[in-house]
């Protein structure tokens, strides 16, 4: 995968580029941020750019999907590209954690002496820990003096999303690149591209992922695009007017039977989380802030009828109720008593 194909991490992206393109790449990096934001993928695609057989450089070069510039990439195209993509190349070694779910000083061990050698076929090999934290206290020692000094032709990079659990010693040897997650919109677009998600499900899914594309994917058990619809009828409910009786008879399907107990907690814990991402919108929207800042832009007309109800007091308020449903549901408080009060507040 080229960089111009990596969704998000504009500033990292452009700068990894520029360290290609002038030569000035770190033996070792470290890259670091939440899981499943998509530092893997970036990590290919270094391991790419460095190696393509036909390189685009600043002229022909196509910019990142959001925008970044970037002074080399991979063409994605050629034989070295196709087969990083597969998994396949002998220049770009991957380690990961096996059935124990560590990295054993084994693995470490066979890259290392591999590493030693001059690249198979590749401009330079590239030697990729995933989960590198996984890695067991022996592991990370045996690392060490390769990090401290790396063959000429070798790259280390180090993925993880637990980085104080390595040990002091390797990360002073790998400057770290800081990774945050990505935005709802970006994270809707890899499930869209990547996954086979419909817009409407790729945002109801986006927008309860807190920023990762891992998260999106293992949220199956509730279905969110059900949550983001009952979360806006919570709130439209809530809009129409102040009678009680009337705010709770509009919200009873919200915690209709899932099968069982546990699938109906789900399912509501689902509905507040969307509850709080549209509540999110409309704060700014109250703010005036830019449209593509909305985690929901698909329902930004209604948002926009909701706006004219949820001022920036109430919009504050409702957001605090929504919080405190969310914990009571998680101290086992009752789903339809969580609702009940809930439409009372907003």
């Amino acid at each position: 995968m080229p960089f111009s194909e990596i969704i998000g991490h504009r500033r990292i992206v452009s700068l990894l580029s520029k360290a290609i393109a002038r030569g000035t790449l770190p033996p070792s990096l470290l890259l670091a941020g939440p899981a499943g934001i998509g530092k893997r993928r970036v990590a290919l695609a270094l391991a790419a750019a460095v190696n393509c057989l036909q390189p685009r450089t600043s002229g022909s070069a196509a910019g990142a999907t959001d925008g970044g510039e970037l002074e080399q990439d991979a063409c994605g195209e050629c034989a070295s590209c196709r087969r990083i993509r597969r998994g396949v190349h002998p220049d770009v070694l991957v380690v990961e954690p096996g059935d124990t779910g560590t990295i054993k000083i084994e693995q470490v061990r066979d890259v290392i002496d591999r590493a030693g050698y001059r690249p198979f076929e590749g401009r330079r090999r590239v030697v990729i820990v995933d989960e590198a934290d996984a890695m067991v206290t022996a592991a990370q020692n045996a690392l060490l003096k390769t990090l401290e000094e790396p063959p000429s032709a070798s790259v280390f990079i180090l993925v993880s999303s637990l980085p104080d659990a390595l040990l002091a010693t390797v990360l002073s040897r790998c400057p770290r690149l800081r990774f945050g997650p990505l935005s709802p919109t970006e994270v809707a677009a890899v499930l869209v591209r990547d996954h086979g998600y419909t817009e409407p499900d790729a945002r109801a899914a986006a927008a309860d992922a807190d920023g990762s594309v891992g998260q999106a994917l293992s949220a199956e058990s509730a279905d969110l695009t059900d949550a983001r619809e009952a979360a806006q009828r919570i709130l439209e409910q809530a809009a129409r007017g102040t009678d009680p009786g009337r705010r709770i008879d509009g919200v009873r399907d919200v915690v209709a039977k899932k099968g069982s107990s546990a699938g109906e907690r789900e399912q509501l814990a689902a509905c507040l989380r969307a509850a709080a991402s549209l509540l999110r919108d409309l704060g700014l929207m109250a703010a005036h802030a830019d449209a593509s800042a909305l985690a929901n832009t698909d329902l930004q007309p209604q948002l926009t009828a909701l706006s004219r109800s949820y001022d920036r007091e109430r919009t504050t308020r409702a957001y605090s109720a929504v919080d405190q449903a969310l914990a009571a549901l998680e101290r086992n408080a009752s789903p339809k008593v969580v609702v009940d009060w809930l439409v009372l507040q907003i």
